[in-house]
């Protein structure tokens, strides 16, 4: 039931929100948190580190990602300029290079993929995931290394 004010003739409600229990409320829930802050330990998060081979492999496959997302594919060790290649077609020519030239060393062809640091994560990750849902089993980044 509203509360009454009894003033002069008539009687009024008082169309007010109490604002007490709220701020009793607040108060406490404050008190809470500052009591529980200093015993949450901030989280460490384990973040990849980077190996480095021991030698570059003398044949590799290069998959390189340039700046508009546009996929290049050319053999590693020749210094022919890369061929653009859709991503349905990715596979089949990363194939085409790694069956080329003889029979593969034991693993297959490593496969390197190297793109330009303003490409969004999301488009590498969809390269080696289509790479390694075809079973191209030995697919690494390349990375640059600061100094």
């Amino acid at each position: 039931m509203p509360a009454v004010s009894s003033r002069g003739r008539g009687r009024r409600t008082i169309n007010e929100i109490n604002m007490v229990p709220f701020i009793d409320v607040m108060l406490v829930l404050l008190i809470i948190f500052m009591v529980t802050a200093p015993l949450i330990t901030p989280s460490q998060i384990a973040l990849p580190s980077v190996g480095q081979a021991g030698r570059q492999p003398d044949r590799f496959v290069a998959v390189v990602i340039d700046k508009d997302e546009q996929i290049k594919v050319r053999e590693g060790s020749s210094s022919a300029e890369p061929q653009p290649v859709a991503i349905g077609q990715l596979v089949t020519r990363v194939q085409q290079l790694q069956a080329s030239r003889g029979s593969p060393p034991e693993g297959g062809v490593p496969v390197v993929i190297s793109a330009d640091k303003n490409v969004k994560y999301e488009a590498v990750v969809r390269v080696m995931d289509t790479l390694q849902r075809a079973g191209i089993a030995r697919v690494g980044l390349s990375v640059q290394t600061s100094r």
